[in-house]
């Protein structure tokens, strides 16, 4: 038995995973996200302790029997995060999250001081990654930059916390813009444009190695057998990916999460960070992946049912959109997706969401349409993106709160002219991959363990509703550009 953690933004989740691969037990604790002000988006890491406190009171109580036999325990996590300790391991400020812009006149600090910094990290420094955080504190809060003595990512905190030691893995450290990607090893000169060294960062494993052990009182308090080691885990996309058994070389995903990401594993460092594709290590050894990131996906969908008030959620107002006639869908509103700011291909932190022509005659189903296809315009041009850059895929396997809906895959298929492929369990995500890595660092190898899923079903791209909608998407493109120095 293995146990997978999973710290997203909006949900700690628990995974139980047995020899056979069948998922015994799962469970989830809400979180929420503060902002405080403009472009800031915090958690407490406190609350993400208490969580999963919580999740595991709950799989003790009613799968105790279970959680006695695991044999090791695996992490994934949101990425970019930054929990600073003191010297006395405190954290010394909520945690700067992933989708926080604040930073990014340190971005261009850190890029006019280095520029060969993208070569090292394969990527272009943006106010997601971890080292403009850093740089930040430095100008804005010196007095508690001063007393940072450990810079941790969310779960590698979680992991602190676990077993008292510090430890990160290649795949969610490659995105803390600190981290020569190549040689997989931290950069002296990436840590220097921060103010910060190597003794200010946790040591290194691969992602399906063991790190630390569980604290012997957790193991007592949760009724989980003494000793068990912590593997190295992943950042949420490369857990993901472990989760859905993407990890050869032209192996990808589609996550429709909170965040809208297109996966491709490569078996060699390959980065494009001129149309800000992310180039990170993947938590197994000698492999790579490249990302294309949009930051609001399945959440502008979220918002849009809120600000609408559809009384059956999501579900609701993507029926309504699915029943408009193409006549219709034609004359809808064009939405720009950026309500966290954007990454791939434009790199603005400002960048905002736009409703554009709207008229007396719309209603939630065209604004509820205008959202999901704005999220697939922002998709496509991510995807874009990873094809200039030599990426490509037959087919993606689905994943994510959005990959429920049937409509929004056919849509989103069309788009990318890509086949789409639901798995089952492929809503697990990162906590069965978590569970995964877990599992190789107690002895499983790639081939026993990373499975792909059986296929729950298949969105085929329709090429006659690509070419129907490739004006509307020339259009969503035209409007980024037009507006881009309006989000300033």
């Amino acid at each position: 038995m293995f146990l997978g953690i999973d710290l997203g933004t909006s949900e700690i989740k628990l995974l139980l995973l047995d020899e056979q691969h069948t998922i015994v037990a799962t469970t989830g604790v809400a979180l929420t996200v503060q902002r405080p002000q403009p472009l800031w988006s915090e958690q407490d890491p406190a609350a993400w302790w208490a969580a999963l406190d919580q999740g595991m009171a709950t799989l003790k109580a009613q799968h105790g029997a279970a959680l006695a036999q695991v044999r090791g325990i695996g992490l994934s996590g949101q990425m970019h995060g930054a929990v600073t300790l003191d010297a006395a391991n405190q954290v010394l400020r909520p945690a700067i999250l992933w989708n926080d812009g604040r930073s990014g006149p340190q971005c261009e600090q850190m890029m006019a001081a280095c520029p060969e910094l993208p070569a090292i990290t394969g990527n272009l420094a943006m106010p997601g990654f971890t080292a403009p955080k850093l740089a930040w504190m430095r100008q804005h809060e010196p007095e508690l930059f001063a007393k940072v003595a450990k810079v941790l990512l969310p779960k590698d905190w979680l992991r602190f916390e676990l077993s008292g030691e510090f430890f990160s893995e290649m795949s969610d450290a490659a995105g803390t813009l600190w981290l020569d990607v190549a040689q997989r090893c931290w950069s002296p000169v990436a840590l220097e444009l921060s103010g910060l060294n190597e003794s200010h960062m946790p040591r290194l494993v691969e992602g399906s190695a063991a790190s630390a052990t569980l604290k012997p009182e957790l193991a007592q308090r949760w009724g989980v057998p003494a000793g068990i080691p912590i593997a190295g885990g992943g950042g949420d996309n490369a857990a993901s990916a472990v989760g859905m058994g993407v990890v050869k070389p032209g192996d990808g995903f589609l996550s429709l999460g909170t965040s809208g990401v297109i996966f491709l594993c490569n078996e060699a460092f390959s980065p494009n960070p001129a149309r800000a594709v992310h180039a990170f290590c993947h938590a197994l050894p000698d492999t790579w992946h490249q990302m294309s990131v949009i930051l609001s996906a399945a959440s502008a969908l979220r918002w849009a049912t809120l600000m609408l008030g559809m009384p059956g959620g999501e579900a609701d107002l993507i029926a309504k959109a699915a029943a408009l006639p193409p006549t219709q869908r034609d004359q809808a509103p064009i939405f720009l997706p950026y309500l966290s700011g954007e990454r791939t291909p434009h790199n603005n932190a400002n960048a905002k969401g736009v409703f554009f022509g709207l008229t007396h005659e719309h209603g939630a189903a065209e604004m509820g349409y205008a959202v999901l296809e704005g999220v697939g315009f922002a998709l496509l041009d991510g995807w874009q993106a990873l094809q200039a850059g030599g990426g490509n895929a037959e087919q993606l396997w689905l994943v994510g709160g959005g990959a429920r809906s049937e409509w929004w895959a056919k849509l989103l298929a069309s788009l990318l002219n890509v086949r789409l492929v639901n798995g089952v369990g492929a809503e697990a995500g990162g906590a069965l991959g978590a569970a995964r890595l877990a599992w190789l660092a107690t002895g499983g190898t790639v081939d026993e363990v990373c499975r792909t899923p059986d296929i729950a079903r298949v969105a085929e791209p329709d090429l006659a509703l690509a070419a129907a909608l490739q004006p509307r998407f020339e259009r969503f493109q035209r409007l980024y550009q037009a507006l881009r120095s309006e989000f300033s």
